[in-house]
């Protein structure tokens, strides 16, 4: 039996530790709610969490795994009893989806979304929900409905945004498999500021609902198997999403130790074109990691950037109008609970004419076709996620300015635009703080399982990690402000401030 706690196993120990009757999912979900209780006070990562629901369908699959019958889905995978997250923004039957926001009238779904279907067909058990900004607008933990979600690596820092709690719930050791949703960075940019392994798969790979151009589900996990492990669950047609691809015969977990590295041809873009200027430790990691790949037999070339300013700033009007649409039409109580920081970003909308709408529509196709173009002569391709590190926790955004929403997703961005796989992977820590440092693994469209082959190579490559962050100390004195001290296994430790709503 392995040495680490059970809610720390990946999917995969899970199942064969259930099959060979090592110990069960009861055992399992245990151990997890007892983790989770000790970190959830201060990370606030949750939403529909029930204690009793998760002892009662780890009851179940326990049952069914003494039975040897446990649910297996029609190609043979079975998740039974791995404890598994969902953004609160993927429906699940029964369970209101507040969006993040106050100023959502809380109704339970009707239906489980394509993700959580797949998952139930599965046997996977449910933890719960996790939180997000209002609306999935920021890349931040902030919001007006959900108490405001932080960073286990340093509690006085944000996790990203939008797939929040999902990146916190697996950085704190929720469980080993957490699924966020994506538009322009939002499972690569707080894998990145958390640590974790995540995979922004091609549009339509894992069916999702509502569809929307550029929105994408994602796996976020600790490793890459568990992520794979995810992606042969969920990538299965669904006519609920017009955008849903067909159905293909992908071994996703076929890793072994990734691909050959030898003789590919892998660009490497350290400026994105605009945006926040990338800081020096991020920009020292990833040209690190690039040197691995060369070691490896890759020949790794630079690539320019190719995304402007005029591309985002029409995106950002016609987001803006979409936006305004949408929130105007609120009564004026509800429209008032909305994050100030929304209200100020999108209330500019109002004021855009037919012109600069369509002008900004335009640019989504401007930059999918610059992406392809620049991606082109290249296998793969190599950046930061994000060009700093984590921001301040009470932040909507690393910059804190509505007017200027969208300066850290230049390298993100164009990839949901282009429909390709980018996943994001941790490959260094800043040596002050101890912060993770994301470094983004771009395929061709539909490469996604060669995005996933590359970052286990990169898994390989990189060696030991430092160990993941433990629930915090208990503090001495709460009324005096006393820091709570995160704890790890080497001696380093990040400090927040106690008292967190």
């Amino acid at each position: 039996m392995s040495e680490k706690p059970l809610h720390e196993l990946g999917a995969l120990a899970l199942v064969e530790g259930y099959r060979g009757r090592d110990f069960s999912p009861l055992e399992v979900a245990r151990s997890l709610l007892e983790h989770v209780t000790r970190w959830e006070p201060h990370l606030h990562a949750l939403y529909a969490f029930e204690p009793e629901a998760v002892l009662e369908q780890a009851r179940a699959s326990e049952a069914r795994w003494l039975r040897g019958e446990p649910i297996t889905n029609a190609q043979g995978l079975t998740l039974d009893g791995v404890p598994v997250t969902l953004k609160e923004n993927i429906a699940t039957r029964g369970t209101p989806v507040p969006l993040g926001s106050a100023a959502t009238e809380l109704v339970p779904a009707a239906e489980d979304a394509p993700p959580a279907a797949r998952l139930r067909e599965v046997g996977a058990l449910l933890l719960a929900k996790t939180t997000m900004p209002d609306y999935g607008m920021l890349s931040s933990g902030l919001s007006s409905f959900h108490a405001l979600t932080r960073n286990p690596w340093a509690l006085d820092r944000n996790p990203g945004g939008s797939s929040a709690g999902a990146a916190a719930a697996a950085a704190a050791g929720y469980g080993p498999l957490h699924l966020g949703t994506d538009i322009g960075g939002s499972v690569r940019l707080p894998a990145a500021w958390c640590g974790l392994f995540t995979l922004k798969p091609s549009l339509g790979r894992i069916p999702i609902k509502p569809p929307y151009a550029g929105r994408v589900a994602g796996p976020m996990t600790r490793s890459v198997e568990d992520a794979a492990v995810m992606m042969a669950a969920l990538a299965r047609p669904d006519w609920r999403d017009t955008t849903s691809l067909p159905a293909q015969d992908i071994d996703w977990l076929a890793l072994e130790d990734g691909l050959d590295l030898r003789g590919l041809r892998i660009g490497l873009m350290l400026d994105a074109g605009w945006g926040l200027p990338v800081d020096a430790e991020t920009r020292a990691a990833v040209q690190a990691a690039a040197r691995l790949f060369e070691q490896a037999g890759a020949r790794v070339e630079p690539m320019p950037g190719f995304s402007t300013r005029a591309m985002i700033d029409g995106l950002d009007r016609f987001w803006r109008m979409r936006s305004w649409l949408d929130i105007s039409a609120l009564p004026a109580e509800r429209r008032a609970k909305v994050l100030p920081y929304i209200r100020d970003w999108v209330s500019t909308g109002a004021n855009l004419g037919a012109a600069e709408l369509f002008h900004g529509y335009s640019q989504m196709a401007a930059l999918r076709e610059a992406a392809v173009a620049a991606c082109q002569p290249f296998d793969y391709v190599l950046s930061p996620t994000a060009p700093i590190t984590a921001f301040p926790a009470g932040w909507a955004s690393p910059i804190n300015d509505p007017q200027r929403p969208f300066e850290h997703i230049a390298f993100t961005l164009p990839y949901n635009m282009s429909e390709q796989p980018a996943a994001s992977i941790n490959c260094g820590y800043t040596a002050k703080d101890g912060l993770p440092i994301g470094l983004q693994l771009i395929g061709q469209r539909f490469d996604d399982l060669g995005v996933l082959r590359l970052a286990r190579a990169f898994e390989q490559l990189r060696g030991p990690q430092r160990d993941w962050p433990l629930p915090p100390e208990e503090d001495t004195d709460e009324g005096a402000g006393e820091s709570l001290v995160i704890r790890r296994g080497n001696p380093m430790a990040n400090r927040g401030r106690s008292g967190y709503r």
